[in-house]
């Protein structure tokens, strides 16, 4: 892993964890009847994707290590550039589904880097 990948990893992760936070405590049917959730939402992942969109610029190898790690920056990406085509009801998927996954391995990821 390279010198610059535990900051990246660290604004993934936390990102990926604020966002995660909105899921507890909130229905689907709250969240996607507020507008506010959803804005703090997308700026969560919009942090998680450019972090991780850095990681695999400079550490290719490490950002590989992360599932789906393309999908996730292209997710940042029509957050950014195509906010029109954004689907809440998808965006609620990774909050319940894709989030609990992926914060684990940014740990795991984070805590070997700790051990170098």
């Amino acid at each position: 892993m390279l010198a610059d990948s535990p900051a990246f990893l660290w604004d993934a992760r936390e990102a990926a964890t604020r966002a995660a936070s909105v899921a507890h405590g909130h229905e689907s049917t709250e969240y996607l009847g507020d507008w506010v959730l959803q804005a703090a939402v997308e700026r969560q992942l919009e942090i998680l994707g450019e972090a991780l969109k850095n990681l695999r610029s400079v550490d290719p190898d490490t950002a590989a290590r992360i599932p789906d790690v393309h999908a996730i920056i292209a997710t940042r990406n029509i957050l950014v550039h195509a906010y029109a085509r954004v689907d809440q009801r998808r965006v609620w998927e990774i909050l319940t589904d894709d989030l609990p996954v992926l914060i684990p391995v940014l740990d795991g990821l984070l805590t070997e880097a700790d051990k170098q």
